[in-house]
């Protein structure tokens, strides 16, 4: 459908060669050492309210950041004026200011050792297509305006209220390069659409339902499943209810299963640790969840949603455990966590989670869907959808609002106005199944994941 085209909003030669420019003027004016990041991004957007258009905007945006070390102090600036004339007194003052800031000797670059030097020309993980530049604006409206199923019969009992699409497409470029030799690059684009439905029933109750997906390229969307996906999960929750509390089983879907991981990612991070503001402080190497919860990170998947060579600070990334059969393999410590918590440094984060799929409801399962494990389980509640709720760091305790449908072997009623409560390590340690569903488009690979003895309350 398309031809290759020079990349669109991209970091030129000019912009590029800036970047070395401005590091050596950095160290003229005094500093020991500095780190420059210079993105550069362009995204378009056709939304559509009722399969009206209603908005397109279009819109580019480039920043450098530098990060200045000066005699054991540290300080980060940033600007979107990238012209010589601005940046040597933007440079002069930056150096200058950092000297107001206290001391810490803690504060370095990461060592040479650690640096990406396999991401050269930013397309190395396969993430750019070549075509984007091709896309046209009369392109994008065709594709939302296709997209949408509004003005098609839909032959439910209810009364559609809305239906709002959007189209979004976006092309980013980013280098880091310091004064240790650090020069690293990563180029990718996005097509995203997304749509949104609302209904009501004849008691005049409303529902919504939503539905997403995005790629690196087009062809790897069914653009004309999205809405229709939307309003079916709209019709699904018509004659929602409550159940009442106790212990069930629960499953919680692939689209919001990382709410499941996001709290033992936050407490894995540096910050969280060394201000023992995590549950998981003093975990490393120690068996803390059940042996069936593995969960990778695996930034090296080249042409895959999330893959990336270095970290914010340019360190090599690479695909390690992270979870290994419920053991802690990995904190994730930047250059400065690691040196205050006297530790080996790791990478400031973790790029592309995956957790691994795991059968313990007898027998042996591949290719696990969210079908097998609700057969397997008999009954429960699958959750769909999570409204508020709080989590508590340093404990581990939470509590959500969910919706979803009580569930016996197969989807039986829908369920909303309920509080599931727990705490994450006994919730992990109670692990039943982790599906095989992860959805490609998102970042997180956290499939559909079943836990035993879950407190819900009405």
């Amino acid at each position: 459908m398309f031809t290759k085209h020079d990349i669109p909003w991209s970091i030129s030669e000019k912009e590029a060669s800036l970047v070395k420019e401005y590091l050596d003027k950095a160290l003229a004016c005094g500093a020991d050492a500095a780190r420059i990041n210079l993105a550069k991004s362009m995204m378009n957007l056709v939304s559509l309210r009722d399969g009206v258009p209603d908005k397109v905007t279009s819109s580019g945006d480039i920043m450098l950041s530098i990060s200045i070390f000066r005699k054991g102090r540290f300080a980060s600036f940033t600007t979107n004026r990238l012209d010589p004339e601005a940046m040597g007194p933007f440079i002069r003052e930056a150096v200058d200011t950092v000297d107001m800031f206290e001391a810490d000797p803690l504060r370095k670059l990461p060592e040479p050792r650690r640096l990406c030097t396999t991401a050269l020309t930013g397309l190395e993980m396969g993430l750019y297509d070549d075509a984007y530049a091709a896309v046209t604006p009369e392109w994008r409206m065709e594709t939302a305006t296709k997209a949408s199923c509004f003005s098609k019969p839909h032959g439910g009992d209810y009364k559609v209220i809305s239906e709002e699409t959007e189209y979004s497409d976006s092309v980013s470029d980013l280098i880091i390069a310091d004064s240790n030799g650090l020069d690293v690059r990563h180029i990718e684009s996005s097509f995203e659409i997304g749509c949104e439905y609302t209904i009501a029933d004849r008691q005049g109750h409303k529902y919504s339902g939503y539905w997403w997906d995005a790629a690196i390229r087009p062809s790897d969307i069914d653009f004309a499943s999205i809405c229709p996906e939307a309003l079916r999960k709209a019709e699904s929750q018509i004659g929602s209810t409550t159940v009442p509390g106790g212990k069930y089983t629960m499953v919680v879907d692939t689209e919001v299963a990382a709410k499941m991981v996001a709290p033992i990612l936050g407490a894995l991070g540096g910050y969280s640790l060394q201000q023992n503001n995590s549950f998981l402080t003093g975990s490393l190497s120690k068996k803390v969840f059940s042996e069936g919860f593995t969960m990778m990170d695996l930034p090296v998947s080249p042409g895959e949603c999330g893959a990336k060579l270095f970290d914010s600070e340019g360190v090599a990334t690479a695909n390690d455990a992270v979870i290994c059969d419920g053991r802690i393999d990995k904190y994730f410590l930047n250059t400065y966590m690691a040196a205050k918590m006297g530790m080996a440094p790791t990478v400031d984060d973790c790029t592309r989670a995956k957790v691994m799929p795991w059968w313990g409801l007898g027998g042996s399962r591949e290719n696990i869907t969210a079908d097998d494990i609700m057969s397997a389980c008999g009954e429960g509640i699958l959750v769909t959808g999570f409204n508020g709720g709080n989590f508590n760091k340093v404990s581990g305790d939470f509590s959500y609002g969910i919706e979803g449908f009580a569930f016996k072997g197969r989807v039986l009623t829908p369920v909303h106005g309920m509080v599931v409560t727990g705490n994450i390590t006994q919730l992990w340690n109670n692990l039943l199944a982790a599906g095989s569903d992860s959805r490609a488009c998102r970042i997180k690979q956290i499939p559909t994941l079943a836990f035993g003895n879950v407190d819900f309350s009405a």
